[in-house]
């Protein structure tokens, strides 16, 4: 594989993910668990690896031991250091003043130094907490042949979505002409469609010397919030920077790009996966999307109707784990992870379990995302009276109930 020399990578993990609480109590959001076996993050770094983009700095910074551990167990091994090649992480650890990382553009400055050192020529910027499969090989290659300051990649989203994204205005020979970020009211629309809007990925090809150029005088103005979108970009288009946009593509003609920032969000798109034919493609063999490889038994569904016909371990429509058992209960539009047991005549519809999670016997789940390691006791019914869940759970917006970890049940 053709692994770039003039690239870097650097890797936004940061975040919060506050719209995703309870499952970011304890994690960052890139390593929140997804697709049953994966982190949001493994999309990210799969990317990477497969295009061959191998020097890569990960910038953490909430609650970043999960992420971190996941890393080491599952990533180090795809890179050959005396080649060259790396992954590292580098929590915040305030090198340039006595503030965490304030902004997108402030956690790359307060590691300006690593830039400087290894200075090269290019600089890839990526956001660690989005779902989608990318070559980012062609995007560098439109950045190097117009001579680009940045590239930005896009892509087309629905009008009602803007108020949640950075909002580009591009000309047909693809430079930028405006952008918004966030925009409440009046967002650039499509010319001739208003009903579409083209939406920054967080996604940045960076010639290096610009972006230094660029995150220094952005660090001396007081009245910046200190973001790509929010103050960089913007600045740089009204100061005549070369600004253009690539628009997304995906591998194999697959243009599906998530930001699974709300638990709605995050819920929705695991209901993606389990359709007949799911936008997001994991069984594309030629696009792997790599994890940590556990050493887990084979799935297993036991009981074919027992003595009263109805111990069946049945699962219709879903995804089942290496390690998962389902013992004489029944699964249906689910994502069942690693090491989940689903016991006798309980019945799981349209939910998410994650790891180790136990299902006892009887119980009766719908519309539930329960997190790792959760016990729920035999007899339990979640997901069917919404008013009775939300004295007891969190629940978000579109009426999904949400089982944090260590949670306590009556």
């Amino acid at each position: 594989m053709y692994v770039p020399r003039d690239v870097e990578t650097i890797i936004l993990a940061g975040g919060k993910g506050e719209r995703l609480y309870p499952l970011t109590k304890d994690r960052a959001k890139p390593a929140v668990p997804f697709g049953g076996m994966y982190r949001i993050i493994d999309f990210t770094l799969s990317n990477c690896v497969n295009s061959g983009m191998r020097r890569i700095y990960v910038l953490s910074q909430y609650k970043s031991h999960s992420l971190n551990r996941h890393i080491q167990r599952g990533w180090l091994s795809f890179f050959s250091y005396p080649l060259g090649e790396f992954i590292y992480n580098i929590p915040a650890q305030q090198r340039i003043g006595n503030s965490w990382y304030e902004g997108t553009a402030d956690a790359v400055f307060q590691n300006i130094y690593t830039l400087q050192q290894d200075m090269p020529p290019y600089t890839l910027i990526l956001s660690g907490d989005h779902i989608y499969q990318m070559n980012y090989l062609d995007m560098i290659e439109c950045h190097k042949k117009n001579k680009a300051d940045i590239t930005i990649g896009v892509v087309s989203m629905p009008v009602t979505t803007a108020s949640q994204f950075g909002i580009v205005k591009a000309n047909k020979d693809m430079s930028v002409e405006g952008f918004q970020e966030k925009p409440k009211e009046n967002p650039y629309t499509f010319p001739g469609d208003p009903s579409k809007v083209l939406v920054s990925m967080g996604i940045y090809v960076f010639t290096t010397k610009v972006l230094i150029k660029r995150l220094i005088e952005d660090a001396k103005l007081k009245t910046s919030s200190h973001d790509f979108g929010k103050d960089i970009i913007p600045r740089m288009v009204k100061s005549g920077g070369k600004v253009i946009v690539y628009p997304f593509k995906g591998v194999m003609g697959n243009a599906y790009w998530r930001d699974i920032g709300t638990l709605d969000a995050y819920y929705e798109a695991h209901m993606d996966l389990v359709s007949v034919t799911p936008q997001c493609n994991l069984y594309d063999f030629s696009w792997p999307i790599h994890t940590v490889y556990s050493p887990y038994p084979p799935a297993k569904m036991v009981f074919s109707g027992g003595e009263d016909g109805k111990r069946i371990g049945l699962v219709l429509d879903s995804i089942v784990c290496d390690g998962a058992i389902v013992s004489g209960g029944k699964v249906e539009r689910s994502i069942i992870s690693p090491n989940v047991r689903v016991n006798s005549y309980a019945e799981i519809c349209d939910s998410i379990l994650l790891e180790g999670v136990e299902i006892g016997r009887n119980c009766m789940i719908k519309n539930t995302i329960i997190d790792k390691y959760v016990t729920v006791p035999p007899n339990t019914v979640i997901g069917y009276d919404i008013e009775e869940d939300r004295k007891k759970y969190d629940i978000s917006d579109g009426g999904i109930v949400v089982i944090p970890k260590q949670a306590a049940f009556d």
